[in-house]
């Protein structure tokens, strides 16, 4: 078999990761196989993101980039898939030379066939089934549990790029994670556009609590992390699952978006404001220690100031340990973007600053609070005499690190769980020492 290497730039979200991996493993099967330096490859695939106007510069600017190696390195081919040119496929094909191949989100099998008959103007027939590749550091992955979405919030265009949900069986899931963990996956990250409603489409009910009970019981993982809820499907028996299974980390995000119900209404929110008020309540009673993450909007149109102002009260009176915050971007083709009232750029922008400087002293004492206490953790980086760490309570790629400072000639392995006590706190980041 003839070998070609190819190279893989992956913008935007995890699950976008997870079609990398799976476009990856198609072509690992047709002779390809990776590229250590851009410089080197053959075929350069840039997995574009399209979900909101910056992650759309972010996208074409990759293309850009890796459109030098076709002069400067040993580039073939140049290939752009996924979101963006799903959602712009026609305009890309017109205004954006530079690529030889344009595909969308869907059909991986097809993309690998068209790149091989472009290379070695054929195509093979593999003599065993795709497996991911995984991109992520040897100990941990993500496990995408569905794809599309059902909410139709008015703002978001994923629904008009991925579709509606579906559901992966259980049964597929539960051997995918097993693979993982044979393979050396201890750290088991669960996603999904809405990972709380999964198994609708499939069992006419929400089955994640099962699902996590299940995952759970595979021997070899240490940890599984739940990102990507939507506040509606997650419920007292979900939390209550997380908070009796020792493997399921005490960690959920849960973007809610706003708290005012006009908006959360304008905005196509199912579930309501008291709901949210009442699941957030309801996980910190039951567990002080418990993380929760979460991502709101701001400037959505007509927001008023008065309605900006309950959104801040909402997070000083129930404090989640970290909030992602964006400027309301108008998607083409979204109900959100022919809305009524849309609110200048400026004035995005000084609510977005206000927020996130008022989520920084709440972040702040959230990990000041946790100097002293004892955590295991886990080693993702050693890098100029410092291990960055992580425990239940920061997800990989997203949160901060626990800094521990090691002493001359130590070298602690990635990928592996030790105990470590704070020593002191920063808004996003903690120091620790090991014990």
């Amino acid at each position: 078999m003839e070998v070609c290497k190819v190279g893989m730039v992956s913008l935007g979200c995890s699950k976008n990761r997870v079609d990398s991996e799976e476009i990856l493993g198609e072509l690992a099967v047709r002779g390809f196989v990776p590229a250590a330096d851009p410089e080197d490859a053959e075929v350069i695939i840039v997995n574009t993101c399209g979900f909101i106007e910056s992650a759309k510069v972010d996208s074409l600017d990759s293309v850009f980039e890796m459109a030098r190696y076709k002069q400067e390195g040993s580039c073939r081919l140049l290939v752009v898939c996924g979101c963006l040119s799903e959602r712009y496929y026609d305009e890309l094909q017109e205004e954006l030379p530079e690529a030889d191949l344009i595909w969308g989100v869907k059909d991986h099998r097809g993309l690998a066939e068209a790149i091989e008959q472009r290379i070695w103007g054929g195509i093979s027939s593999p003599c065993c089934a795709p497996k991911r590749v995984v991109s992520t550091p040897h100990y941990r992955a993500y496990l995408r549990i569905a794809d599309g979405c059902d909410n139709r919030c008015t703002y978001c265009a994923i629904p008009l790029i991925r579709g509606g949900r579906v559901s992966v069986p259980m049964e597929k899931l539960i051997e995918e994670a097993r693979e993982l963990a044979e393979g050396g996956v201890t750290e088991l990250t669960v996603i999904a556009q809405d990972t709380s409603a999964y198994g609708i489409d499939l069992y006419g009910e929400p089955r994640l609590a099962e699902l996590l009970t299940e995952l759970a019981k595979i021997e070899k993982l240490h940890w599984v992390r739940l990102l990507y809820t939507y506040p509606n499907t997650v419920d007292e028996k979900l939390i209550g699952v997380i908070n009796a299974e020792p493997k399921l980390c005490n960690y959920i995000d849960m973007p809610i978006q706003h708290i005012n119900s006009r908006l959360l209404a304008a905005m196509n929110r199912h579930g309501s404001a008291e709901h949210i008020r009442e699941i957030t309540d309801h996980i910190r009673s039951t567990n002080p220690d418990f993380i929760l993450r979460t991502t709101a909007i701001v400037g959505f149109p007509g927001e008023t100031d008065e309605e900006f102002e309950e959104l801040l009260g909402f997070f000083r009176e129930h404090p989640y340990d970290r909030v992602g915050a964006f400027t309301y971007s108008p998607e083409d083709g979204t109900p959100a973007a022919e809305m009524e009232g849309q609110i200048p750029e400026k004035v995005k922008q000084r609510r977005y600053d206000r927020l996130m400087r008022r989520q920084m002293k709440i972040s702040l004492e959230a990990n000041r609070a946790r100097i002293g206490r004892v955590y295991e953790v886990l080693v993702d980086e050693v890098k100029d005499g410092t291990a960055f760490c992580r425990s239940y309570a920061e997800a990989a790629e997203v949160d901060g690190f626990i800094k521990v400072k090691l002493r001359e000639g130590e070298s602690p392995e990635c990928g592996s769980y030790r105990y470590a006590r704070i020593t002191g706190a920063e808004a996003y980041d903690l120091y620790a020492e090991w014990i």
